[in-house]
């Protein structure tokens, strides 16, 4: 399975449901979250096309740089998927139908591959940044867990809005929880 990876410009990023304003560089993003298939070392559970899942935060860092980049930033993962028009969703202010996330109620009831719904798919055409699995980055909270972004295939609509952020312990291995790349372009 080929590795995409898609430039997202920089820019300031209204950052969370106050707007602090967040300068964000121009990044490369891999356009899905990472799949099996995309790291042919790993042993696929489902399929070369499903999300890497159960994995801890400091797992996710470490393939992250194996690959030449690393876990954004939250206010990175926002602006990727918000864009400067800080849409509500990523596909824009349309709201959630089974056919554009993987969400609690759309009765997948676990995982799918990664490129199932490209009805959902920002402007750019990133994949899956609502739902199917929950993504690591590298932010912390105040309470030290990882800020996790983007909802999961158990999660309600409101938790895949583009401002919405959880929080992870760094060791949990979930299969609600995968990962996303970036690098410098």
């Amino acid at each position: 399975m080929h590795l995409e990876w898609i430039k997202i410009a920089g820019g300031l990023c209204a950052f969370g449901d106050t707007g602090r304003p967040v300068k964000v560089p121009t990044l490369l993003w891999t356009r899905t979250p990472l799949a099996y298939g995309h790291l042919p070392s790993e042993q696929p559970g489902l399929g070369p096309r499903y999300p890497i899942t159960e994995i801890s935060h400091a797992e996710a860092t470490q393939i992250a740089g194996r690959l030449g980049g690393r876990l954004p930033r939250s206010a990175e993962w926002e602006w990727m998927a918000a864009g400067p028009g800080r849409r509500r969703w990523p596909w824009g202010g349309a709201p959630w139908q089974p056919a554009l996330a993987n969400l609690r109620d759309s009765l997948h009831d676990t995982v799918t591959p990664v490129d199932t719904h490209p009805a959902g798919a920002t402007p750019e055409g990133m994949l899956d940044v609502a739902g199917n699995v929950w993504e690591w980055t590298a932010g912390t909270t105040m309470s030290e867990g990882i800020v996790i972004r983007g909802g999961s295939y158990a999660s309600p609509p409101l938790y895949a809005q583009c401002t919405f952020l959880n929080a992870a312990p760094a060791e949990l291995r979930s299969r609600g929880i995968g990962m996303r790349v970036v690098r410098e372009p």
